[in-house]
């Protein structure tokens, strides 16, 4: 794993512009059921994926912590809300909640999280590849293949498997 993840960087940067003009072309002609594909290709990757010996995702980017995400997690790690956010988090650029380090503090020394019953929706979303309305996440996902290797296998088999002309 750790070969993929040294490589991926430069994989998606050489594959970026490649991979902007292909979802460029779906915007503007998204096949009427692109969900139902992206799910099944999103499906057939995590089948063989094994997040737990790689979670970059969790090593190198901080999710968004909604006010929901907070009041739960800050319940079932038994703090008031503005506890939590004082000892795990800050605001960015955007004026958005986010961790105050990297890797997530949650990570343990296995790869598992610590919070994982009750994780930010940014979380159990991500990589966002079975997401609805999937063309509309195109910059997030071009962003997400540098991060996890399984959002680039997904955007390798769309461009094999959706013909957009």
């Amino acid at each position: 794993m750790d070969k993929i993840l040294s490589q991926l960087p430069k994989l998606a940067k050489d594959k970026h512009n490649e991979n902007k003009k292909y979802f460029d072309k779906l915007k503007k002609k998204a096949p009427k059921d692109l969900d139902y594909q992206m799910q099944d290709i999103h499906d057939s990757v995590f089948k063989r994926t094994d997040c737990l010996s790689c979670a970059n995702c969790c090593k190198t980017t901080g999710p968004l912590f909604t006010n929901a995400d907070i009041e739960r997690i800050a319940k079932h790690l038994k703090m008031k809300p503005q506890q939590f956010i004082d000892k795990y988090l800050h605001i960015d650029e955007d004026r958005d909640y986010v961790l105050q380090s990297l890797p997530c503090t949650f990570l343990d020394h296995e790869n598992y999280c610590m919070i994982y019953d009750v994780r930010p929706k940014a979380c159990r979303e991500y990589p966002h590849t079975d997401r609805k309305k999937f063309n509309q996440i195109s910059n997030l996902t071009l962003k997400n293949v540098a991060i996890c290797p399984a959002a680039y296998e997904v955007v390798e088999e769309m461009k094999k498997r959706i013909i957009i002309k």
